[in-house]
């Protein structure tokens, strides 16, 4: 059966390739036309103890984390078309837990890393004028390195429209985002807007999540400005490489 039944370190190990899409380069976490959805049978289920939902066919090491049931998705990186705006919630989860970038799928633990303090940089949507990134705050969006965040400012249609950014301590687990279900009908329900519905660890209605998103929450929060902070790297005699470089 193709589905994500691998191993996040073999995964890891495996999928550093860089894909490029009408001269652009496809983000590691964005999903590929062939990367279809699977969709087993929701049920009632009892996970270490405690009642949420569970998979009939159920494959607990590839489908909890943190006692979270997580969507089922089909793993083809490169193959078929780029979906440039969505995300795939297993190269997304990855990059949370290991703090990978989710451009280039490398490492964020780099030189500039251990420049600016042993922080990591965020990159955020702005949806208004003079928004910051606060110390507290929890996201979905996975680190980048300077090259790429520079790159994504430029090229994402997404972020171009308003970005802030942030150099972050530590991004600690909080979480994850998801579909509902209901405890007694098992309907699914997503939030305003189709938005995914977001429940923290230890939430009565968190094993009742089918998990699509990996959540932490931000500590150590110093809002930067991108082009200074690029500047004063470079000033200080550290390379930023080229973003187009194949992750290898």
């Amino acid at each position: 059966m193709n589905m994500p039944a691998t191993a996040d370190s073999v995964l890891l190990a495996r999928d550093r390739v860089q894909y490029y899409w009408c001269g652009l380069r496809v983000p590691f976490i964005a999903m590929w036309s062939h990367e279809t959805a699977l969709r087993p049978q929701v049920i009632r289920a009892s996970y270490r103890g405690v009642w949420g939902i569970g998979y009939t066919d159920k494959l607990e090491v590839a489908d909890r984390r943190h006692g979270a049931l997580w969507v089922r998705r089909a793993v083809a990186r490169g193959k078929g078309t780029p979906a440039l705006a969505g995300v795939h919630p297993l190269r997304q989860r990855q990059a949370m837990a290991h703090l990978l970038c989710q451009v280039c799928g490398n490492s964020t633990f780099d030189e500039h890393w251990k420049f600016w303090g042993e922080r990591h940089l965020f990159l955020m949507r702005a949806l208004d004028p003079g928004q910051v990134i606060s110390d507290g705050e929890t996201t979905d969006s996975p680190p980048v390195p300077l090259p790429c965040a520079l790159e994504s400012v430029e090229a994402c249609s997404h972020i171009r429209q308003g970005w802030t950014a942030a150099l972050v301590k530590d991004a600690r687990p909080w979480g994850v985002a998801g579909v509902l279900h209901d405890p007694l009908t098992l309907a699914p329900k997503i939030g305003p807007g189709k938005r995914l519905i977001e429940r923290p660890f230890g939430h009565e209605e968190y094993a009742w999540i089918n998990a699509a998103r990996e959540l932490v929450q931000l500590e150590g929060v110093t809002p930067v400005d991108l082009h200074k902070l690029a500047a004063e790297t470079t000033s200080a005699g550290i390379e930023i490489a080229d973003a187009s470089t194949d992750g290898g």
